[in-house]
């Protein structure tokens, strides 16, 4: 019982920091929308050009996990893709799925 408890109490204790660490991630995220000109193409909300896909809410149709994929590799999930692969190192990929996640509109 005891180990349980220790575990829950750590649990608690960290939770805060996990989910600031995640708004971190989110914000890093957003800045590289911006930084790597994905706006040129996309839209989310009113910012953006309406080029290729709008996503304001490309959180609530696919997982955290497929938007790193797509990120690595977009034609290696859907061949017809227009997007090109973008040189993005693996925390860019993460910040930038992290905050792609959190559309929601």
């Amino acid at each position: 019982m005891r180990p349980l408890v220790l575990a829950l109490t750590f649990w608690l204790m960290a939770a805060p920091a996990w989910a600031q660490d995640g708004a971190a991630l989110v914000g890093q995220g957003k800045r590289l929308f911006t930084d790597q000109g994905c706006y040129g193409c996309h839209t989310v909300g009113k910012m953006g050009t309406a080029i290729a896909a709008d996503l304001s809410r490309i959180g609530v149709k696919y997982p955290e996990s497929y938007l790193m994929k797509w990120l690595r590799d977009p034609s290696a999930q859907k061949p017809t893709a227009h997007m090109p692969k973008i040189q993005l190192t693996e925390p860019e990929v993460q910040a930038l799925a992290a905050f792609l996640a959190s559309l929601r509109g």
